[in-house]
């Protein structure tokens, strides 16, 4: 199998941050010498505080203050010992006081991540499975992967997909004892909720169904002595339901709380749970202010905070509701996200308002797709009733400001979430300094001129993509039929400043993925062919490789260009409505990489691209010279010696026996190649091949005395393209696995392509992707390549992560 570099998800993120910390939105510092929560100074400037998590106010109480201030002076700034051995003198009466909230055992942890690494791994058995909501937290997901190593199976469902997870259940069921669905109560991001009353009734009709809920953003402000939503609304907590909650964020205080009615397993977790056995235990001063807040939460006065806070949210509900803003989700929770599309525009939004005297957050990737950015306002018992008008109005003025510098507009927006669009008024289109042409056809675009800007690399020059045309159309299964769509665009003077093209058609998600990730795919997809399969409007195609977006840098509109660019494929995506949107075959450009981040694209690494650059040696006996010490000893061992136990041919014309031939060992690769897990090629490719003067097929016959006296047989082939003169191009390959390590077969059909490609005066060859260790060894130049990519959610990036070494 080819061995290629994956996509460091770290490193997308890490760019993803560094961005938005550059544009002054993310890892800012709170400054000033005292804090009330109403206000925040950010850069030397005072802000009304719309981004808090704390959302009754209660970190900046007075009782809580003292209470921790007191617990400081009497016991010190920590208690330096294992809770296992014994607790600082504060926790009992704060573990009665919590359980007293709930009516319930519970498990004080030091905080919510450390408490899902705790709990987690406790109360799910070996013998359980796992079902995640793909937009439960981080920390959930990151504990429950440790799991893995248990060999505990870990699925995914769409966010809130009851359907998709009733079909989980019920292929668990039989394997495995208790099947634990992982789900918020409220979410974080756009303060949407679980479907707590049907997921009951799941549990009643599968009495293997756990839940496991994660109530932090409910907390305190809404439920029952401020228990939360999730018990707001099941009242008491069933044996087959552990909730986790926090005593920081709307508490007012550190830490969180795990409870649990099953006294089994209640007693397990508190036992011994991993990192709340291990872990340093609550500060004093946290413990004694999670108990001034808890002895609040016990009294009616709790009830008072939380009208006080749906005051203050239904206000903000309402002067909403007389805007066109788009708000994502309407509901009473504290938090509200307004969608901004384009990570650029949320930038433009959230220093606008900072300037205006507000601050809120930016919802950026990976906690919601990277086309989803949008601002999330939090409204919490510090907000006066005239600031909260204040925000909406500089929010009406100032939205549709942000989208006109960005070059959006609402309707795209709305879009991009799925909300109703509303009527715009036209806006005068201005004199634009450049001009989109757009065919569907490369039989409609001048054929000099296409090859003059995207000629001489790949299979993409005018013929080869006639010839793509012909062959990717009337095809009787979905994924051999492309649609083309060729861009070119021109100044005021007819001058191309970009050119490029995009197919539209069906890709495995997986294609970039870890093989271990395509194996489980395709074991799936033995049943269901399509599984974990979307429609991608992409650059390029499936069947090319190279550089496929000619832009003039020289040019001063050439960043207009590419918007204009990406305008034409949201239309186009818009229209088909299409999974994915891919830009690819990119060298590093950090320039080109921060438009494209803004313009809602997050990059992704690619397979290394392989090209000889340069045939300058002028026979193959110049060859050698031109490898490195290392590589011609590799030459002279590994490749040469084996060059006479091969019949060399090169065929153009293949009989239709010979194709089948080929086809087949074609096919041996594309089972094999998880690497780049692609659908593999119809037959109609390679009979048309046949009868094309650009494409010949370079095959190895092994001669008989090397096969045990049989005749000469194909192990394997090279399917070449002549791209005008210029350029020699391999696109894929063929082979016999049965004959590859003895004989050195990849290796040789590397050589004779070289030699096939100096005996008729090419320049170059475009060796194409994968296996760069062994295109480096016969003279290739290594060239890293990007992708840019945009997916309307995250949930096959996220189960592709989960099903990673499941």
């Amino acid at each position: 199998m080819a061995k290629i570099k994956h996509n460091n998800f770290l490193d997308t993120v890490n760019e993803v941050f560094t961005d938005a910390k550059e544009q002054g939105v993310l890892h800012l510092y709170a400054e000033g010498d005292n804090f009330t929560g109403r206000k925040i100074r950010i850069k030397q400037k005072d802000l009304f505080h719309f981004g808090t998590t704390g959302y009754l106010g209660l970190e900046q109480d007075k009782r809580l203050k003292e209470a921790a201030a007191e617990a400081i002076y009497k016991y010190g700034t920590q208690f330096p010992l294992s809770k296992s051995y014994i607790s600082n003198p504060l926790y009992r009466n704060l573990e009665e006081k919590i359980a007293q909230l709930y009516d319930a055992p519970v498990i004080i942890t030091k905080n919510s991540t450390l408490g899902h690494f705790g709990v987690i791994p406790s109360a799910v058995e070996d013998g359980d499975a796992i079902v995640l909501d793909h937009q439960v937290h981080w920390s959930v997901q990151s504990a429950a992967n440790v799991l893995k190593t248990r060999s505990v199976p870990i699925e995914m469902i769409r966010h809130n997909n009851l359907d998709m997870l009733e079909d989980k259940i019920k292929k668990l069921s039989s394997k495995y004892k208790k099947i634990w669905y992982m789900a918020d109560g409220v979410y974080s991001m756009y303060g949407d909720v679980a479907p707590l009353e049907d997921l009951m009734k799941l549990c009643d009709k599968y009495p293997q169904l756990h839940l496991y809920l994660d109530d932090v953003h409910g907390m305190s402000w809404t439920g029952k002595r401020g228990t939360g939503y999730v018990l707001s609304k099941l009242k008491e907590l069933p044996d087959n339901v552990l909730l986790f909650g926090t005593l920081s964020k709307t508490f007012g205080a550190s830490g969180a709380v795990a409870v649990c009615t099953h006294k089994k397993r209640h007693h397990k977790i508190k036992t011994f749970g991993g990192p709340l056995t291990f872990s340093a235990q609550l500060e004093p001063a946290s413990v004694a202010a999670a108990i001034a807040s808890a002895e609040i939460h016990l009294t009616p006065e709790i009830y008072m905070l939380q009208n006080e806070l749906l005051e203050r949210i239904t206000l903000f509900n309402t002067l909403l509701e007389n805007t066109d803003l788009p708000l994502v989700e309407r509901n009473n929770s504290p938090v509200f996200y307004i969608g901004t599309g384009m990570p650029v525009t949320g930038y433009n939004l959230v220093n606008r308002l900072m300037k205006e005297g507000f601050f809120v957050n930016l919802g950026i990737f990976p906690a919601i797709p990277v086309k989803n950015t949008g601002i999330r306002v939090t409204i919490s018992r510090h907000n006066q009733a005239k600031e909260i008008i204040s925000l909406v109005q500089a929010l009406v003025y100032h939205y549709p400001k942000a989208l006109e510098d960005t070059h959006t507009t609402p309707a795209k927006v709305r879009a991009a979430f799925k909300l109703p669009i509303l009527n715009e008024t036209p806006k005068k289109k201005l004199v634009e300094e450049v001009r989109v042409e757009y065919e569907q056809t490369i039989e409609r675009i001048d054929k000099d001129t296409w090859n003059k800007l995207m000629g001489k690399q790949g299979v993409f020059d005018w013929d080869g993509l006639l010839f793509l045309e012909k062959v990717f159309t009337k095809n009787k299964r979905s994924e051999n039929n492309w649609d083309f769509h060729y861009i070119i665009i021109k100044d005021e003077k007819d001058k191309p400043v970009l050119a490029t093209f995009f197919t539209y058609a069906l890709g495995k998600d997986d294609m970039l993925a870890p093989i271990s990730v395509s194996i489980k795919l395709e074991e799936t997809r033995k049943k269901d062919p399509y599984y974990l399969t979307s429609r991608v409007l992409g650059m390029g195609s499936p069947f090319t490789e190279g550089e496929h977006m000619y832009v003039d840098k020289s040019h001063p509109h050439w960043k207009l260009a590419i918007k204009q660019m990406l305008d034409k494929i949201e239309e186009l995506d818009q229209q088909f409505n299409s999974n994915w949107l891919v830009l690819r075959d990119f060298k590093h450009d950090d320039e080109l990489s921060k438009l494209f981040h803004e313009q809602g694209f997050i990059k992704m690494v690619m397979p290394d691209s392989c090209q000889i650059l340069d045939l300058y040696w002028n026979n193959i006996d110049g060859y050698p010279d031109s490898l490195s010490t290392r590589s011609r000893k590799h030459f002279k061992k590994d490749i040469l010696p084996y060059e006479d136990r091969f019949k060399i041919v090169y065929n153009k014309e293949p009989k239709k026996k010979e194709i089948d031939q080929f086809y087949e060992l074609y096919h041996n690769v594309n089972k094999n190649n998880l690497a780049l897990n692609m659908f593999p090629l119809p037959k109609k490719l390679f009979t048309m091949m046949a009868q094309h003067p650009n494409w010949e097929f370079l095959t190895l016959y092994l001669k008989k005395e090397f096969n045990a006296g049989k005749s000469d047989i194909p192990v394997g082939v090279m399917f070449c393209y002549n791209n005008m003169g210029n350029t020699y191009t391999p696109a894929f390959i063929g082979m016999d696995y049965n004959y590859t390590d003895e004989h050195q077969v990849y290796r040789q059909l590397l050589y004779q392509t070289i030699k096939r490609a100096t005996e008729l005066k090419f320049n170059r060859i475009d060796f194409g992707m994968t296996a760069s260790f062994e295109k480096k060894k016969v003279g290739a130049t290594v060239i890293p390549k990007m992708s840019y990519i945009q997916a309307k959610d995250n949930f096959s990036l996220e189960l592709m992560g989960v099903m990673q070494n499941n």
